[in-house]
Order: C-alpha cells, then structure tokens, then sequence
C-alpha cells in the first residue's frame, strides 16, 4: 500500500505546484492559449501548461521533478530544455524511460542534418551535445534563438564538454583562442578527460597569436589530457611552422613559447625553463656525436630559412655578422616564405665582405643528385660528382679547416650544406654559418644558446597519427622522419597522398630506426600516394623488413612514377639497404592491403611477401594485373602452402575472365571464410560453363560462411543458377551473399525467393542487392523482397537503372 500512496503524493504534488506555477505566469503562458484557440489548432491541454511552467522553473523544482512517478515525468522530459533533459538522464533510465527519441527530434529540428548512412548512431544525446559544443565554439548557432538552448543558469560550453569525444578544428583555428581563455578553464579542464580524437580541417596561414593559443591548447589535451588521435586533413599548402607545431607536441614535445604563460600543470620545472625556440629549429640541437641524413637535411634547411630572415632585419653591425640576440630571434621566427624553404640559393652562401682564413677556400653549396643518404659510396665506384667542401670549426681554435673527399657529402639529395667561416668576436658575435656548421658537425648546440630536441620537456604523446591530403615539403617531411625514430607510443601511422616522392627512403629509414627502439608499439601502417619510387611491391618488402613487428598494412600506389622511376637513366637509384635481395625476415602481419598501379606485377615479389607472412589473416589485392594466370595460380598457391591462417580474400577490379580455374581452386579451399570478387568480370566467358562448376564447388565448401559478387554482371540466369547452392543436397553454410550491381531484374529475384522457399531452410542471414535493376518493376520487386525477408536480413535501395544503359546493352 506504501508505493500507491507515495504514487498519489507525487500526484498531488505535481498538481499543486503546476497550478500555482501557472498562476505565476499567466502573463506568458495564457496569451498563447488564447490565441491558439480561435486559430485552426486545438488549444494546449492542461497538463501540457502546467509541464511547460514546471519545466520554466526547474531550478526551483528539479528534485522534485526528478521523484515524479515514470509517467508523469515521460510528457514532461519533451518540454526541457537541453540542459535539463541532460541532467534528467540517469534518473530517467532508472524508471525504464529512455530520452533517445527526444534526442533525435532536437538534432532534426535544430542541427538540420542528416547522418551517414555509414554512421550508427548508438546514443543520440552524446551526439547531439558533441555537435551542439562545436557550433557554440564556432559561433555558428545562436543559443539565444531557442528557449531549449538557452537557459542562464548554464554555460553551453561547459556543459556540453563531458561529451565531446571528437573535436575538429578548421581555417585559421578558430575556437583554439577561446578555449585557452581563463573563463573557459573548466571547459578545458573537462576536455581534457573526455576528448580521444583532434582533427585539422582545411587549415590556413594564422598569426602568431593563433599558433600560441594552439600550443596552449595542444599541451593542455595531449601531454595533460587523453587525446590519443591526431587527424589533419585536406591542407594543401601547409604552413611549415604551424605543421612542425602540431607534430612536435603530438610527439610529446613541450617548451612554453616565447612570452607565453607558464603551464600550471607542469609544476615549478616548467617555470624556470628558457622560452621556446621554434620547434623546427629545435631539430639542430641533437646532441648525438653522429647525425643521420634526416637530421642533417633539416638542420641545413632550417639553416638556409634563419639566414635569409637575418639578412632581412635591421642589423647596426656589419652585413655579415649578427649578435648572439639577434640570432636567436631570427631562430624563433615563423612565417617564412616557402619556397625560400625549400629552394635555398644555389649560389655561394658566404655573405660579401666576410673575413676568411686564407686556409678556408671559397665554396658552393649544391644538391647531390643521388637519394642514397644512407650509406656511403666508395671511392672506387663510377664518378661521383664534383664532392662539396664543408667547414667545421676546429675544437679549441677561432678558425676553420676544411674537409673534403670523394664521399664527404655526396649522396644527400636534399643535404643543402652552407660554407660560411667565421670569427667569434667577444664571445658575443658569430657567423650565420656558425649556425648550419653547428647543426651539421654536431657540435655543442649550447654555444648558440639554441635548446636540444632532447632537452625539451618530454610529455605523453598520441598513438594514432594520421596526415590526409597534407602534401608534405621538404622540412616537413624530414620533421616528420625525426620525430618517428623515436615515437615509441605510436601505434597507428596513416599517410595518404603526401606527395613523399623520394622522402619515402627517409621514411623507410625512420621506420626501421623506430622498429629497434625498446618498447616500440607501432602495429598499423596505412600508406598511399599518387607516386612512388619504388615499385609498389618492392616497396612493401622494405616495410615489411623495416617493421617486422607490424600487424596491419595497406599501401596504395595511384600511378607508377617515370621520372622517380629508379630504373630510369640519370634518376637516382634508392638505397641498396632499402631494396636488398635478401630473404624477408618472417614478420607478424594479420592483415595486407594492397592497391596496385596499371601494369603487370611480378608475382615471384608477392609471393615472398606472403611467404614471410605466415600469421596472415586478411589478404585484399586491388587492380592488381599478372602477367598470366599462371602467375596468379601461383600467388593462390602460396596461400595454400604457406598462409594457413588467411579466413578473409579479397580481390577488387581485376580481370579474372581467363583465371575461372583458379577461382575454383579457391572455392575449394576449406580454410578461407569470406571471399570477395568485385568486378572481376567473373561471368565474362563461358558463364554456361562456369556457373554450374562454381555452384559445385561452394556446395562441398563447409566452411566459407560469405561470398561477395558485387559487379560482376550475374544477371537473373547467374542468380537462378546461384540459388542452387543452398539446395537440399548442399553443405554449404554461406551465411552472407553480396549480389549488388549484377543486372538483377525484379522477376528473377522473384523466382529467387520461390527457390529458396521450396528448399525450406534458413538460407543465409545477410543479403545485398545494392544498385540492381529493382525500379523496373516495383511491385514485382515488393513481393520478392518480402519473401526474401522471411529467410534473411535483405539490404537494397531505391537505385536508378537508367544509370547502367550500358551495361545493359552489353548483356543483351
């Protein structure tokens, strides 16, 4: 009896306060009544007044809202503002109430979007609050234009923040200023904890003030917080300084900036730290006895950038010196022209006037014409080219000496060396050359009063790190191959379409410098690019050497590059370290993905890879072309032998019309579990034929659970024929059939249906009929999905046939 009486308190309860609550706004909640009485919609129930004025005074009724009996509380949770209906939640749930119906509502009515098809959506309030926080941020929602956005006992953004697992930043970093702003310092503080994943979107030159803001931004939700994803795309003239940024602290990197705040996060250490230099030039300072090509290449480019924004500015002293001061805030600058970056002058770098030891002969500096940063060439091999001359300041003396030989620095294509001797005068002033010759040697970087990469703070860094659309430069990409030598928290690296071109030997060498780093935690690698050097298949035996430990792997070449052809004459030839002959260690890839350039692939190269490749699990070749299906027998055939554990093949816009041997070969195979032809042009020739060998082979295959013909011209006599394997006779226990773009008209998918119903068994689960000739006859097609039901989960759409005139005709 206790719980009908507690019920019928709430009750009353209710009532009395609805009452005097609209009393209290007759003013406001009459005049609406009134007049929707004498228009053509029927005037506000009752309840409907009294929830409204409960839900205008929830900051005095909120308890006891919340102890309301479930149905009461259901027709009050649609009149709440977002705020409420937020913090309602849990209660809500614990009376068997869900609020996703309203959630869906409010995003169709204010956020006036619709999500990807592709996307499932499994809690439409997280969706809506992270949504809602991004427009707040941006400015592009007014919250004062709704009453259920607006409420001033809330911030929008803080409450709002708890829910942002995603936040995309675009242009010129707008919201990057607002959040570090000290009214904003819970809602940073919030973010921290929630925010997993950070996206760059069509980003522009900002100021400095901007990138400051960033810096904040960054070390507060990577290096304090739980970012773990760095995405940036579609950026197609990146800002060096901006890109380095972003980079080095996603790395784990952290100085404050030059006259920025100290972080309070950090503790007392980071309080009497020197200001930040620019995180580019902090790639000089490695205090490593021996520098590699990377390393090398950035410091003379970064060089190169210093010395032209020095012979800019101001200076009292003569044209060619510059005080310790001066460089240092030449060293810090941004924004520098980017073609002076990466097309410094060929010409001498020795300023007019300056003062030479008569031992220090005048030189060039010049870009060797060879890729080959690696390893260096013997003096015995074909002519080199004219070897370039570099000084380096003697230990101990004021002077320079000169060091040449025929494989000083012969081989670096971007090692821009800049011979500039000089004096130190008073121990304050010093050459510009100083500045690359340091860099370059190795020597102290202390005597620049320039900080070492090493010597910058190390923070935790991300673990997903993915570039789209971003072409890489010169100093961006030499950045990048520093920092991932050393990225052992990486797990995840995506570069597509960067525009690598020969850095890609770079990118090889960092990769294997990381695989040797102690804890290394790199698994998937996603690679793809309009060109390559190397042969694409050449190329994924180097990463597969390089990273033995890696578990996933796609690569994609568009195009085969002529002119980085190394086969080409006058090109460069790549590393013998990159592309040796040697066997490919065994490695521990589940998962390959590879999609091939126009042209004939030499099969005995993929069959290494898959050799070495034993724990292989899913296998998925695009447009890949072999000479004969002699060679892609071969490839299935080392599958066979060697890739026992392989459960996933797929084969995407190859012509296998002359391999129908080998398809049944594989249709044969008891270990495989899902195989995918999509447009393989599977039924081109002798479909009569073919079919029924087909059929026969998938009815004694017990352990193939899916089958994938997308685009492969079926037709109703395939599909009719196809039907066959889920006959009475057949062990086969296909469970997903994917049918879609194969000609199939409404009255073969009919008789379809009426096979399967014949044989009376569950069929298969899942069924794809995307993009077939279904609109022919919509009610045929109806019928035929309705049946169809009855056996399995049907997929299709509403697509137009007219838009396949030509493959009509060529099924004719």
């Amino acid at each position: 009896m206790a719980a009908p009486e507690a019920w019928r308190a709430r009750s009353c309860w209710f009532c009395e306060v609805a009452a005097a609550t609209t009393m209290e706004a007759t003013s406001r909640e009459a005049a609406p009544a009134k007049s929707s009485a004498s228009g053509p919609n029927a005037p506000p129930a009752l309840f409907e007044l009294c929830g409204r004025a409960v839900s205008a005074h929830m900051g005095v009724l909120e308890s006891g809202v919340w102890a309301l009996p479930g149905p009461i509380l259901q027709s009050i949770l649609p009149l709440l503002n977002i705020y409420y209906l937020e913090r309602i939640e849990e209660t809500a749930l614990k009376k068997g109430l869900s609020t996703q119906a309203i959630w869906r509502r409010l995003w169709d009515e204010l956020m006036k979007t619709r999500p990807s098809s592709l996307e499932s959506v499994t809690c439409w309030r997280a969706k809506f609050m992270e949504a809602f926080f991004s427009h707040v941020l941006r400015g592009t929602i007014d919250v004062s234009s709704d009453r259920r956005l607006c409420d001033q006992r809330f911030s929008p953004l803080l409450h709002s923040s708890r829910h942002v697992r995603q936040l995309t930043i675009c242009n010129m970093l707008q919201g990057a200023t607002e959040l570090v702003a000290e009214p904003n310092r819970r809602v940073l503080e919030t973010l921290a904890s929630s925010l997993h994943t950070l996206k760059f979107r069509h980003l522009l030159f900002s100021d400095v003030a901007a990138q400051q803001s960033l810096r904040q931004l960054l070390h507060q939700l990577i290096h304090h917080g739980a970012v773990s994803q760095v995405s940036l795309y579609s950026w197609p003239v990146p800002e060096s300084a901006l890109f380095i940024l972003i980079l080095t602290m996603s790395a784990g990197f952290w100085q404050p900036g030059p006259g920025g705040p100290p972080c309070r996060l950090c503790g007392e250490a980071s309080r009497g730290r020197a200001p930040s230099r620019d995180e580019g030039s902090l790639l000089l300072g490695s205090r490593r006895p021996r520098r590699d090509a990377a390393e090398r290449c950035a410091a003379a480019l970064m060089a190169s950038r210093r010395k032209s924004e020095a012979k800019q500015m101001p200076r009292a002293a003569p044209a060619t010196r510059v005080t310790r001061r001066s460089t240092q805030e030449s060293l810090t600058a941004g924004g520098t022209d980017l073609k002076r970056e990466l097309h410094p002058p060929a010409t001498s770098h020795e300023a007019p006037g300056t003062k030479r030891p008569p031992s220090a002969p005048a030189a060039t500096s010049s870009a060797s014409s060879s890729t080959s940063s690696y390893k260096r060439a013997p003096a015995s091999s074909a002519p080199q080219p004219k070897p370039l001359k570099r000084f380096k300041r003697a230990a101990g003396k004021k002077g320079a000496r000169t060091r040449q030989g025929p494989g000083a620095e012969s081989e670096d294509l971007y090692d821009f060396v800049f011979i500039v001797a000089g004096e130190k005068e008073d121990g304050e002033e010093m050459e510009i050359g100083e500045v690359a010759c340091g860099a370059l040697d190795g020597s102290n970087p202390s005597c620049l009063g320039l900080p070492a990469l090493e010597a910058s703070q190390r923070f935790r860094s991300i673990s997903t790190l993915e570039l789209f659309t971003v072409p890489l430069s010169t100093e961006a990409a030499l950045t990048l191959c520093h920092l991932l030598s050393s990225w052992v928290s990486l797990e995840s690296l995506t570069l597509s379409y960067n525009g690598l071109g020969s850095n890609i030997f770079r990118l090889l060498d960092s990769l294997r410098a990381l695989s040797g780093q102690a804890g290394c935690r790199l698994r998937a690698l996603h690679l793809s690019d309009l060109f390559s050097p190397l042969p694409i298949l050449e190329l994924t035996r180097a990463i597969v050497r390089a990273l033995p430990l890696l578990r996933v792997l796609s690569i994609r070449v568009d195009h085969p590059s002529q002119r980085d052809n190394p086969g080409v004459p006058g090109n460069a030839g790549p590393p013998s370290l990159i592309i040796g002959d040697e066997e490919i260690p065994e490695n521990c890839l589940e998962q390959l993905e590879m999609g091939f350039p126009r042209g004939a692939q030499p099969a005995p190269l993929l069959c290494s890879v898959l050799k070495a490749s034993g724990s292989l699990q899913q296998l998925s070749l695009d447009s890949a072309t072999f000479a004969s299906p002699q060679d892609f027998g071969l490839v299935l055939q080392t599958l066979k032998e060697y890739n026992l554990a392989l459960k996933r093949l797929s084969f995407h816009d190859m012509n296998l019309a002359d391999c129908q041997s080998e398809v049944l070969f594989l249709l044969q195979n008891l270990t495989l579990q899902e195989i995918t032809f999509s447009f393989c042009r599977l039924f081109e020739k002798r479909p009569a034929q073919f079919l029924p060998e087909m059929v026969a082979a998938m009815k004694g295959n017990s352990t193939l659970k899916g089958l994938r013909l997308p685009g492969n011209r079926l037709g109703n006599a395939g599909l009719l024929a196809l039907a066959d394997v889920f006959s009475e006779d057949s062990s086969s226990s296909l469970c997903q059939l994917d049918i879609s773009s194969n000609c199939i008209k409404p009255d073969g998918l009919l008789e379809f249906a009426k096979r399967l119903e014949r044989w009376g068994r569950g069929a298969f689960g899942h069924l794809r009929l995307f993009q077939n000739w279904l609109d022919q006859d919509a009610v045929t097609a109806r019928e035929a999905i309705r049946r169809l039901r009855a056996t399995c989960h049907v997929v299709s759409d509403s697509w137009d046939s007219s838009q396949a005139f030509a493959d009509y005709v060529s099924t004719m």
